[in-house]
């Protein structure tokens, strides 16, 4: 059974980001690790773009502790992706973030997929509660789906 393809209009939060030359695999095509550098990218600048979290100054961290990505068309240098995020879960200590990668202005995803973090205080690396602040942010993205 194949899952379908998500589109543009269910994701919350948008970042574009430029590949670059180095990208590029030898095939080609944007080379699957880079995929992940991009979910990376854009979970930090939603967390800090949102006022959710700013992991420098923060007392907390979000660790990554699962990830996955699903690629349905390639992606080369030198297009510009948008990365669309939306929170999927919200646990005590933990966040579901799912994120699609969308060509140009294709308006269904290239790639997607998801980052889990858990959440810990940086002084002890153990578990913590998601603070209420950053909860409410949080809130404003959860898939409609979720």
């Amino acid at each position: 059974m194949t899952k379908r393809i998500g589109t543009r209009a269910e994701y919350r939060w948008f970042l574009a980001i430029p590949t670059r030359w180095m990208d590029n695999d030898a095939f080609g095509h944007v080379n699957n690790v880079v995929y992940y550098s991009w979910f990376d990218t854009a979970v930090a600048r939603f967390l800090m773009d949102t006022g959710a979290l700013q992991p420098l100054a923060s007392e907390i961290v979000g660790y990554v502790v699962e990830t996955q990505c699903r690629y349905f068309a390639p992606v080369a240098f030198p297009e510009t992706v948008t990365a669309g995020l939306r929170v999927a879960r919200i646990g005590n200590t933990s966040v579901r973030y799912e994120i699609g990668i969308f060509r140009e202005q294709d308006d269904r995803a290239a790639a997607e997929g998801h980052f889990i973090h858990a959440y810990v205080t940086k002084a002890t690396n153990r578990p913590t509660p998601i603070p209420e602040a950053m909860r409410a942010v949080l809130a404003r993205f959860l898939a409609e789906t979720a």
